[in-house]
């Protein structure tokens, strides 16, 4: 078992429909020119990263240096699943050395929160370094950025996921202000109160499309109130 059981179970899970599929529904988001799909699903990549607890930091890099993104994305997958088992600084400092080979938003939003949130949910004055993705001129690390707080947000610690978002509000980005209002809703869910009183007192600054994102799953009517009161 390795890397070569890996890529042959991958292959084996392949298909063309579903590449041409992923081809046309990534076009838009900023992909590498050379990035290939073979058409393997989520669920199925998630199934073969879990499959394959034998491959080592070497075999990762390898994925990761594919221009095909299933091999990434299962790169990443394995090594978020080694973070679990061992959450070791290391594994932290190599996710770091290599953000950008995390350059779409899937490979980003399966992997940052699994690692670097996990890895400062009780380190607060280390999280400067999502403040400074933040300001990065490189859309992944802003888009890293916000999304790592995910894990601060699930223990009900706001405070980094509502500065990041200021931060975030001038990035014309459409990825970028999607996962900001992403973000923000996962607030609401668990406190609606800190959620509409943000957005209250930045309502001026929200791009229309973080806002849209905010209220998107709420019930009509629960949309129509938020809104009222948010902008008055």
């Amino acid at each position: 078992m390795g890397l070569h059981h890996l890529t042959k179970d991958i292959q084996r899970a392949c298909s063309q429909e579903k590449a041409k599929r992923y081809k046309l529904y990534f076009k838009d988001c900023f992909l590498d020119k050379k990035d290939r799909f073979l058409g393997v699903s989520l669920p199925d990549q998630k199934k073969i990263a879990n499959r394959h607890p034998e491959v080592d930091l070497k075999d990762v890099h390898k994925l990761l240096k594919s221009d095909i993104h299933e091999y990434r994305m299962v790169g990443g997958l394995i090594l978020a699943n080694m973070y679990k088992e061992e959450p070791i600084d290391e594994l932290v400092e190599y996710y770091l050395e290599n953000i950008r080979r995390f350059n779409s938003w899937d490979l980003v939003d399966m992997t940052c929160d699994r690692i670097l949130g996990r890895y400062l949910l009780d380190k607060k004055k280390k999280r400067k370094i999502l403040h400074d993705f933040a300001k990065s001129t490189n859309l992944w690390e802003r888009r890293v950025s916000i999304m790592s707080t995910f894990q601060f947000v699930k223990a009900r610690d706001f405070g980094d996921t509502l500065k990041i978002a200021e931060k975030l509000f001038k990035d014309k980005t459409e990825l970028t202000q999607k996962a900001v209002g992403s973000m923000l809703r996962e607030i609401g869910t668990r406190d609606k109160e800190v959620l509409l009183d943000f957005v209250k007192s930045n309502f001026d600054k929200i791009p229309k499309v973080t806002l849209e994102t905010i209220v998107e799953r709420m019930k009509p009517k629960e949309r129509e109130k938020f809104l009222s009161e948010v902008s008055k």
